[in-house]
């Protein structure tokens, strides 16, 4: 009965952004943890092979074989981080499918490694503010988050010290700042449109974009073998220099240095083991990826964080008597409320001058435009906002391979750096709504013979009204900032390519309408905490990974403490 002896104090699922943020707190405060991750092992480094290869060495240019994309990659590869040096940071899909509608595409992009995305982020780091947290409960729409700024500075300030988030201070009330490392700097056109922007339009900001990249490493990055940015764009690829942030380059062997960890992988989480006499999880039941044979682990709490789809499978799969639509869903809304960002709306140009003007290196950040709708004014077409990223950059030879052309005067042209362009892309909030879910499939089962998810969801008129509204308004910024050929664009995308999934298994005050509390931990099941994307009530339109980390660190918190006093 209960969990007399249990093998650890704690099992983290996943071992990404969020995973690897709870294990390297759990260890550091003494918690016996086992970290469970699905995929392979990836050693910091050793296992980057895509790391420093030249497009020439590789024999479609850093591009993947269609043939193969298109068998194996189907969804992957229309991720922008899909190349032939990166593809091995990508789950197959056709070993691991999943469901959704004909006419509802959803494009899952997923690792299947230890690490995580965090290895394939593009690592943009902002803060929400109380813009953020009060939206739902100020324009109706979802419910109110049982957080707020306050609740989230200190650990903020906590886990961007670690991270090592290079910014500049900007005083911006509904863009706090944060504990930076020295900014990157703006090329000499993004500097100029910065002044001619900020002129026009005093409502907008143009900063260089915060990143998860080490400028000046400082002690705390220096003792896990972490060094400065080299500015080589390869992130994606892995860093050997650990000068971006992941969990193969900071968390884990912050976690791993303590003694108190245990990790496995190729071990594939099947659902949770409940007991219903203490009312609290005793476990996981495993799945061993290669052989397929099934094991257990107990423990005195569980943290889910194993993505947003990932731990909602998990938690949907673990139905019981007590709960038959998914372990601690007695509110019916596990699943419900899936949210990604809207993108690939905005405009492009050509800036005038600066032909005898260059740049150092590949910058691994762009510049940052923090939203301005719905802030100080209200739009009369949709609710909430967007912020937009892009910047300048000269045309190089790569864009001459669209242009015809031959002969001594085309190589020559080639060996000439082409005109300044400007991009400008926004990103802007989904809200959250009931009829975008996902489900376990009824027949359909996936190798290891569990149920596959089932994805049901669309973007809504407020964030087509939204996109429509970012092209036109990156139309006038960059013909006001006096740019020739201004082109706005808006392309249609299914959601889930922005890569920033989040809802389905909720925080809110109310149990009845939602799944976990303040503390990320589940209303129905005291010892379970959820910190990954699925927590999130509201998706804001920053990108929300330093959030996951923040909420992560502050679970623990409140975790060891509860142990300690035996709550738990």
């Amino acid at each position: 009965m209960g969990n007399m002896n249990p093998e650890f104090d704690v099992i983290v699922v996943g071992s990404g952004m969020s995973g690897g943020w709870a294990v390297k707190e759990l260890t550091e405060k003494g918690m016996k943890t086992l970290l469970v991750e699905r995929g392979h092992p990836v050693e910091h480094g050793t296992d980057y092979i895509g790391e420093n290869l030249d497009p020439w060495d590789m024999k479609f240019r850093d591009q993947v074989d269609p043939k193969l994309a298109n068998s194996e990659y189907r969804v992957q590869k229309d991720c922008y981080a899909f190349k032939d040096s990166t593809k091995n940071f990508f789950i197959n899909d056709k070993e691991n499918p999943y469901t959704h509608d004909p006419d509802k595409p959803f494009s899952w992009i997923r690792g299947d490694h230890l690490g995580g995305r965090s290895l394939l982020w593009h690592r943009q780091s902002y803060r929400w503010s109380d813009l953020d947290f009060t939206a739902n409960v100020r324009d109706g729409h979802g419910v109110d988050w049982p957080i707020r700024y306050k609740d989230l500075e200190h650990w903020y300030d906590h886990v961007e010290i670690f991270v090592g988030v290079s910014g500049s201070r900007e005083g911006i009330a509904h863009l706090p700042d944060g504990k930076f490392l020295p900014p990157h700097e703006m090329n000499c056109v993004e500097t100029d449109f910065k002044a001619r922007t900020e002129a026009s339009y005093p409502d907008r900001k143009v900063i260089i974009g915060r990143c998860a990249h080490l400028t000046e490493p400082q002690e705390i990055h220096l003792d896990l073998g972490r060094g400065t940015c080299q500015a080589r764009n390869q992130c994606q690829r892995g860093c050997s220099f650990g000068a971006y942030f992941s969990s193969q380059s900071a968390t884990l062997p912050a976690a791993e240095r303590t003694g108190n960890l245990t990790t496995v992988t190729h071990s594939i989480v099947h659902s949770l083991i409940y007991d219903d006499i203490t009312g609290k999880a005793t476990g996981v039941r495993v799945i061993d990826a290669n052989t397929k044979t099934h094991r257990e682990y107990s423990a005195r709490v569980i943290f889910l964080c194993a993505s947003t789809l990932g731990t909602t499978q998990i938690l949907l799969n673990s139905a019981d008597k007590n709960f038959p639509n998914g372990l601690a869903n007695s509110s019916g809304v596990l699943g419900h409320y899936l949210m990604d960002h809207t993108m690939r709306a905005g405009a492009t140009g050509r800036y005038p001058g600066f032909r005898n003007k260059y740049y150092f290196g590949r910058r691994p950040t762009g510049i940052y435009i923090p939203r301005f709708r719905n802030v100080t004014d209200t739009h009369d077409a949709f609710v909430r906002g967007y912020g937009f990223q892009g910047g300048a950059q000269r045309e190089g030879w790569q864009d001459m391979a669209h242009k015809a052309g031959f002969g001594v005067d085309y190589k020559e042209s080639i060996r000439t750096p082409g005109p300044w362009t400007f991009n400008l892309g926004g990103f802007g909030e989904m809200l959250p709504r009931y009829e975008n879910y996902v489900r376990l499939h009824k027949t359909k089962r996936d190798k290891w013979g569990m149920p596959l998810l089932h994805i049901n969801c669309t973007y809504g008129d407020n964030e087509k009204k939204m996109k429509m509204d970012m092209a036109e308004t990156a139309k006038d910024m960059l013909t006001s900032a006096g740019l020739a050929d201004v082109k706005p664009y808006v392309h249609e995308t299914p959601p889930g390519l922005a890569i920033h999934e989040m809802g389905t298994a909720r925080m809110g005050h109310d149990p009845a309408t939602s799944v976990l509390n303040r503390h990320n931990q589940c209303h129905d099941v005291k010892n379970i905490f959820v910190t990954d994307g699925a927590a999130m009530t509201s998706s804001a339109c920053q990108n929300p990974s330093i959030t996951y980390m923040a909420l992560t660190a502050r679970a623990v918190d409140f975790v060891v403490q509860e142990l300690k006093s035996g709550n738990l």
